[in-house]
């Protein structure tokens, strides 16, 4: 698909979407792809739209939050809100940005990472954290879990022990520990209320899936 068919889905900033999207994503990456920008670019309008914030701001950031990849079994996994801020700021001051506006961009980027653990100041930084963990709840959030413990090697469960009663959790050998250790926890740490309401609906589907799964080994 084109990225001129790709940016209509970023109305009203369909422009600066077809012209930054070629630098915004991995081609090789299916849980941080088009797809996903798109669905965190619907999350963050429908926040915003409740939130207020600027739709420009929010473009760029939610554009360009994946633009340097990093897998999550990398050790240098927690730079990558970081090394995605300083591209952004790059593409941005050559669009002709003004500095104000590159840095709030940036700040929303850097910020958004759970891995970084950076707090958002910004109501677009609070947005697009909140978009962009929106993501991975619910069953899209499942799906990618199931997805990116595919591409680490991992299993999807221990076969003796699922739930993990008797041993320590271990994401990085089951996909269904993800759950626990972190996919879970996600929605107590929502920065505005429209997310964190969303983040309650996506967390029970979340809990379904999981418990179906149970059902079913």
């Amino acid at each position: 698909m084109s990225f001129t068919c790709l940016a209509a889905a970023f109305q009203p900033l369909g422009g600066l979407a077809e012209r930054l999207l070629p630098q915004a994503f991995a081609a090789d990456d299916g849980s941080h792809d088009a797809a996903h920008l798109i669905r965190v670019w619907k999350n963050a309008r429908r926040i915003q739209a409740e939130e207020s914030g600027d739709l420009r701001l929010l473009a760029a950031a939610v554009l360009l939050h994946d633009c340097v990849s990093v897998e999550k079994n990398s050790p240098h996994r927690a730079e990558a809100s970081r090394l995605a801020a300083e591209k952004a700021s790059g593409l941005l001051a050559a669009e002709g940005w003004s500095d104000a506006d590159v840095a709030a961009v940036a700040h929303a980027i850097l910020t958004h990472s759970f891995s970084a653990n950076i707090a958002p100041e910004t109501v677009e930084a609070k947005i697009v954290q909140d978009a962009d963990r929106l993501d991975a709840i619910g069953m899209v959030g499942a799906a990618r879990c199931f997805y990116i413990a595919g591409r680490m090697g991992s299993g999807l469960y221990d076969p003796m022990d699922p739930l993990a009663e008797n041993r320590p959790l271990d994401d990085k050998a089951f996909a269904i520990d993800h759950f626990e250790v972190k996919l879970f926890k996600l929605a107590d740490g929502f920065q505005t209320a429209t997310g964190a309401r969303m983040a309650g609906e996506r967390t029970q589907r979340l809990r379904t899936i999981r418990d179906m799964l149970l059902d079913e080994i």
